[in-house]
């Protein structure tokens, strides 16, 4: 039996989430609290910080992943005209960049911002996408690995302090906390545990050598440490909502949106538009865990009261289980699949406890209510 939390629409099916005896999970509950924390006494902590490691040497204050998006941008802009510090943008490129995105990324750039992105080897990056996609149902698990080695080895090359990222997933959504410290930092032990799950090196094949997998290997902690480089979560020091990013970035530049009026999937036209693949990848999420980038979307803005729990059911009952089609035809070229194995992939990661079959299709057993 699927739990759906009582206060928002997330299932107990999503990895690592918990649920206390009278069905709220712990993101519902994290958004409680944050209720009650002191953000000015954040906000005094957070310019401590920055001026114990505002860069004496150098150009750069910290460095932001920065995929172009309204979190990342958002982040990145504040940094740089509220705070007053200079942060290099580095980027570690989509799977299959959008020009929405690129777009995106070019009107934050002629702010007056420094940017590096790293773009991988083409062809193995293809082929572990084909190769995570069969096995596992996600075919950004290589792609993960980069978006968290590349900053902080721009960090580590660049000699710059300081790294901001955006929230904690795992306490903001619903997860596991390692420490409180992860809270606010962020380490080797939590990026493997939970973002990547695996070590690159794991992933040489015939093709592919160790020295292909360079983009993907974290720096190992003495580099680090030579450095002296803190990765620290924007979201610890400000309340976190991505609705309120869209509205802040959107007013500061050509910040553009899903030409269609909305992305595959969800009620949103803003979130998540620099990589094609994107809409595959939550699909698949669907598919393995029984809820989609609806829930996801409708969860985060019940959590920040800006949604009701019977408006977010109303519009996941009309959008969660759609296919994204948008770039089907091209998620099948650059996976180099035909349409039979790419559909006999997708049911090879349903669940039975989440899927049954009636007729000639798939429902969930346990649709959210």
């Amino acid at each position: 039996m699927v739990r759906y939390c009582k206060t928002c629409l997330m299932p107990d099916t999503r990895p690592r989430i918990e649920f206390d005896d009278g069905g709220i999970c712990n993101a519902c509950h994290t958004a409680e609290r944050k209720k009650e924390i002191d953000w000015d006494s954040r906000r005094r902590e957070f310019l401590d910080l920055v001026e114990k490691h505002r860069a004496a040497e150098g150009p750069y204050d910290c460095v932001v992943p920065w995929s172009g998006g309204k979190d990342s941008s958002t982040i990145a802009h504040r940094l740089k005209f509220e705070f007053g510090l200079n942060p290099l943008l580095v980027t570690f490129s989509p799977l299959m960049p959008d020009e929405v995105a690129g777009h995106n990324r070019e009107a934050l750039i002629s702010e007056g911002f420094d940017h590096l992105m790293v773009r991988a080897n083409q062809k193995v990056s293809r082929r572990l996408s084909k190769r995570f996609f069969i096995e596992r149902g996600d075919p950004k698990i290589h792609w993960n690995a980069g978006i968290n080695s590349v900053p902080v080895r721009a960090a580590v090359n660049y000699n710059i302090p300081l790294i901001f990222y955006a929230e904690h997933g795992e306490s903001e959504y619903g997860g596991r906390t390692l420490s409180e410290d992860h809270m606010k930092m962020r380490d080797f032990a939590e990026v493997l545990e939970h973002q990547i799950g695996d070590d690159p090196v794991n992933w040489m094949d015939g093709e592919i050598e160790e020295k292909d997998l360079a983009p993907y290997v974290y720096p190992n902690q003495d580099e680090i440490e030579a450095v002296g480089v803190k990765a620290l979560y924007f979201g610890y020091f400000f309340r976190w909502s991505m609705l309120d990013n869209w509205n802040y970035i959107k007013d500061k530049i050509d910040f553009r949106t899903e030409p269609n009026g909305r992305t595959d999937g969800t009620f949103t036209d803003f979130d998540s538009l620099d990589d094609k693949i994107d809409n595959l990848y939550y699909h698949m999420q669907f598919i393995k865990f029984g809820f989609g980038r609806c829930i996801r979307d409708t969860c985060r803005m019940i959590q920040n009261g800006q949604m009701t729990r019977v408006e977010g059911l109303e519009l996941v009952r009309k959008y969660d289980d759609e296919f994204p089609k948008s770039h089907h035809q091209e998620h099948l070229e650059y996976l180099d699949l035909g349409e039979a194995e790419f559909s006999e992939t997708i049911d090879k990661h349903r669940d039975p406890q989440i899927w049954e079959r009636q007729g000639n299709q798939w429902v969930l057993r346990h649709p959210p209510e």
